[in-house]
């Protein structure tokens, strides 16, 4: 098995991305170091991913493996964008925020972002990819599950909201999920190729 350090402190976050690798997929998940914390100065989803990626890596000596992740509202010019997890103090706070900057404009299309990085031991960024879920905000809260903004984030095909999708049907739509289907062929090619 080859480690693969997921550049997060997050037990939560590690458990759902554990859900993306089978069993024998050849990678073994653990934890970033809790005392290792990378700034998150990029502009883009995709460069704070590769930040974390690639710093993690270097400082752990192991592959690693790094997402970055919020949602973009059209009406809000983008925002909350990069700062989607310090826009408020809470899931409510921001939700709140969110909905109060919107008012009552109609422009209300949105999408969920998920950039994913992965950097070999030297720190060498080898795979780059972003998944991208498109929806809306509705006015107000619908269904119990999930985390985040996912009782505002309205997706039409399904006519659900995040929070009101089963955990396998939002793994498979969600802008995560559609980035690691981009990412594990990828994964799988360079485990191949390190083992020939």
């Amino acid at each position: 098995m080859t480690v693969l350090v997921v550049a997060t402190g997050n037990p939560g976050k590690l458990k759902e991305i554990q859900a993306y690798f089978s069993e024998g997929s050849g990678w073994e998940l653990e934890l970033k170091p809790p005392e290792l914390d990378v700034e998150e100065t990029g502009v883009t989803f995709l460069e704070n991913a590769c930040l974390k990626a690639s710093q993690v890596a270097l400082a752990t000596g192991c592959w690693a493996i790094a997402d970055d992740s919020g949602l973009a509202v059209d009406g809000l010019d983008g925002a909350p964008g990069v700062f989607s997890a310090r826009y408020g103090t809470s899931d409510d706070d921001r939700i709140d925020r969110v909905l109060r900057e919107l008012g009552d404009t109609t422009e209300r299309r949105a999408q969920f972002i998920c950039a994913i990085a992965v950097a070999r031991p030297d720190g060498t960024i080898v795979v780059q990819e972003e998944g991208i879920c498109p929806g809306e905000i509705l006015q107000t809260r619908r269904g119990e599950g999930g985390f985040g903004y996912d009782p505002i984030f309205f997706v039409p095909e399904k006519n659900l909201t995040f929070a009101e999708m089963s955990p396998e049907m939002k793994h498979e739509l969600s802008h995560r999920g559609r980035a690691f289907q981009r990412v594990m062929p990828q994964l799988e090619a360079l485990l191949t190729n390190a083992n020939d």
